[in-house]
């Protein structure tokens, strides 16, 4: 595995790159998240959680994914594709 894919995603167990020690900002600077909800992260899970998962938290998903059964990378491809009826 690279150092681009290092880290897990606790949320979701997806394989991510934190990039909070890189000379540039992290990309989940860019999310906002609330105090609560921050403080509600920090009680739930140790470590950083993915680019994905941080922005669907912020945007009002559930701190655990529903699909906790199957985690992985797949979660993250699953949730950006487009369902067909």
């Amino acid at each position: 595995m690279s150092a681009a894919a290092a880290d897990r995603c606790p949320r979701c167990g997806g394989a991510f790159h934190c990039g909070i020690g890189d000379a540039g900002p992290c990309a989940c600077t860019g999310v906002a998240l609330g105090a609560a909800l921050q403080q509600q992260l920090r009680a739930q899970f140790s470590g950083c959680l993915c680019l994905p998962c941080l922005q669907a938290l912020a945007g009002g998903a559930a701190l655990r994914p529903a699909d906790r059964e199957s985690p992985g990378p797949a979660a993250h491809t699953d949730a950006a594709a487009p369902r067909s009826a």
